[in-house]
This record gives C-alpha cells, sequence and structure tokens, in this order.
C-alpha cells in the first residue's frame, strides 16, 4: 500500500486560540509585463497573533492572466502599531504554490519575525513575480468523503475533520507531490492549511488519500488543490456538513428590515440607519436544559454583482451578543448605515463565543439601496 509513503506533515495555523485583527490592506497589483497581471485579493486577507504572539497575515495571490503561468511571487508584509505610520516591521514570504497556473490562485502565509504585542494594523502588497514554463493538469484530485466527528457539546472549540478521497495520476510520472487543503471561514478568509505530503507517484498510479485533522470550528469549507514538478490541480471547493449536536437545535427565522421606529422596509435610503433583526429559537431535545446559552449573532452583508463572473464584494459585518434562557427566542438586532446605492444580500448566523456555529445559515435577504 502506498498510504505509508506520506504522512501529514503540518497545519500552518488553527486560530480557534487567535486574536483577530482587521486587515487594512487594498487590492494590489504588479504588472512585470504588459499582458501579465498578478493581484492580491484583499476581501480574504486575514490578520491574527497566535498562540506564541507572533502576527500572522494570511490571504490569496490571483494570477489574472488566462494563459500565462507565474513562479516566484514576492509579498511583502509591512505590521504596524497604533501611533506610527512606519512599519515596526516588514517581512517577505511567498505563496504556497511555487507556480501558480492561469486564472488560479494560491493562499500565501507571512508571519512576523519576533513576537509583539504592539502590532495592532498590517497591509500586504506584490512586489515580484516571474513568468513560469506551463505545467500539465494530469492528474486528478477526487473526494469520496467528508465529515465531522459528532461533538458532545458546544463549547468544544475544535472539530476532527475526517476526509477521504484519491489521486490518480495520468500518463506522466509525477515527483514532488503534495495536495493542500485551505481552511475558509463564512467571511471567505483562509484561517488554517493543512498538507499531504506524497513524493513520487507513477503512470497510471492511484493513492488514497486520508485526512484526520482537527480544524478551526468557524470552518465552513476547505478549497482542496494540489500541485507536482511538472503537474497541477485546480482549486476545488467543497463544503464542511455542520457537526452532529445531541443536545440543543437553534433555528434562524424571520430576517427583517426596519427603520428606527420598527417599521419594516422594502428598499432603503442612503446615509440613513436601518436595523436587521432576526428571530432566533432555542430547542432542547434532551432534559438536561441549561439556564443560560451565550451566542453572537453576525450579520454580513455583500454588494450583488451584474456579472457573474465576478464574485460579490462584502460590504458590512455586524455583530451582538446575547443569550438563551433555557427554551425561549432571541430578537437581536443590528444598526446598519448604507453608504452607496446597489442591490445587496443579507447573510445571518449564529455562533456561541468560542466561534462555534451553533445553527444553519438564516434565510437570504434581499435589499435594494437608493
Amino acid at each position: 500500500m502506498r498510504n505509508s509513503i506520506f504522512s501529514i506533515v503540518f497545519t500552518l495555523f488553527l486560530i480557534s486560540f487567535l486574536i483577530p485583527f482587521s486587515p487594512v490592506s487594498s487590492q494590489e497589483y504588479v504588472d512585470t509585463n504588459s499582458k501579465l497581471s498578478v493581484s492580491l485579493n484583499s476581501q480574504t486577507t486575514f490578520v491574527y497573533t497566535d498562540s506564541e504572539g507572533y502576527t500572522v497575515v494570511v490571504g490569496l495571490i490571483e494570477n489574472d492572466d488566462p494563459l500565462s503561468f507565474v513562479t516566484n511571487v514576492v509579498i511583502r508584509a509591512n505590521f504596524f502599531d497604533d501611533f506610527n505610520s512606519n512599519p515596526l516591521e516588514i517581512t517577505e514570504g511567498k505563496t504556497i504554490l511555487n507556480v501558480i497556473p492561469p486564472n488560479d490562485k494560491s493562499p500565501f502565509i507571512i508571519r512576523s519575525e519576533t513576537p509583539n504585542i504592539d502590532i495592532s494594523e498590517a497591509s500586504v502588497l506584490i512586489l515580484d513575480f516571474d513568468t513560469s514554463t506551463s505545467m500539465k493538469n494530469s492528474f486528478i484530485v477526487s473526494v469520496n468523503n467528508v465529515l465531522l466527528e459528532p461533538i458532545s457539546s458546544l463549547s468544544d472549540s475544535t472539530y476532527t475533520l475526517l476526509f477521504s478521497g484519491e489521486l490518480q495520476n495520468g500518463n506522466i510520472p509525477i515527483s514532488e507531490t503534495s495536495v493542500y487543503f485551505a481552511f475558509y471561514d463564512v467571511f471567505e478568509r483562509i484561517i488554517q492549511i493543512s498538507t499531504i505530503e506524497i513524493g513520487d507517484v507513477e503512470i497510471n498510479e492511484k493513492i488514497s488519500l486520508d485526512l484526520i485533522e482537527k480544524i478551526n470550528p468557524s470552518a465552513v469549507g476547505f478549497l482542496i488543490f494540489s500541485e507536482s514538478d511538472n503537474s497541477y490541480y485546480p482549486f476545488v471547493n467543497v463544503k464542511i456538513p455542520l457537526p452532529q449536536i445531541s443536545t440543543k437545535s437553534i433555528i434562524i427565522s424571520d430576517v427583517v428590515i426596519t427603520d428606527t421606529l420598527g417599521n419594516k422596509l422594502s428598499e432603503i435610503k442612503t446615509d440613513l440607519t436601518t436595523k436587521i433583526k432576526s428571530k432566533i429559537l432555542i430547542q432542547f431535545t434532551t432534559d438536561n436544559i441549561s439556564d443560560e446559552t451565550p451566542y453572537t449573532y453576525y450579520v454580513q452583508i455583500k454588494e450583488s454583482s451584474s456579472n457573474v463572473d465576478i464574485p460579490p464584494s462584502i460590504e458590512y459585518v455586524g455583530k451582538y451578543d446575547g443569550q438563551f434562557m433555557g427554551n425561549t427566542f432571541e430578537l437581536p438586532s443590528i444598526d446598519w448605515v448604507p453608504e452607496k446605492k446597489g442591490l445587496f444580500f443579507i447573510e445571518t448566523f449564529i455562533w456561541d463565543r468560542n466561534n462555534v456555529p451553533l445553527a444553519d445559515q438564516g434565510p437570504f435577504v434581499l435589499l435594494l439601496v437608493n
């Protein structure tokens, strides 16, 4: 069996014990050739402090060229405090993939060189990249099964993911082969990366893939992709099923938009305070009813795009902290002041104080801003 030739090498980071920051990076572009463009996807950039006190920046680099492969992408992270416009530290890094295929992407991770509690912000920009020789898409990575082990308590800070799949090689031998898992949260930020190192794979050989991994409970899905010395497999988006929880169920319903007086609105005006409310019901399925169940209600607002090739952009994220008292319902509310006109849709989430999802995502709501 070839299963013995690979092992799970590392989990680069797990943010369940981490303190997030708000990144201040903007969309950055570098053009080393008039026909090439590599961009930083600022919407998915995430900055946090790890358990050892280092500041970490993680995000996605996109190769926008439809034909060319790029390599040697150099990324610079500037780390700041709250008081000085000059960075406390400047650190460079590279992407996870050595070569980024056309119209594809790669995560990157940059860690500060020293732990520093004064760091509160970070910005990221692309310094340079090179064109690369073409790589073949000669093998396939398939997903057989993805599940989370059942948990007995919502206070658990991690889940165990069970993944099984297969890598099937094509008509050329490959070496230095690795399969990557980039886990992301509901805000589409990469929050954890895991790797299966495989090594050499012969022509038409099949390799079983198995991953048993403690993952952050904020993860709602992962991007699986692979690279070898001369070939690659592009990103595939895989959703993670909710864990089985036997003690209680929580449902988000009746998401409504009102003015400050409580009148329901189907469209609103810019620069006017709008309230986003939901009804949240908790129902225990056992006799063991807790007196208190703390929760955090999140609202994410995205601007809809008329171009199907352009994903919606995140316009606003807000939260409300509350707690259930036994079998009851809550009516959390969050204020939002729209700053521009357009068509938006609202997403709602319920997490506990450890950022563990407590319920399925609430119903989508469309909102027109004039």
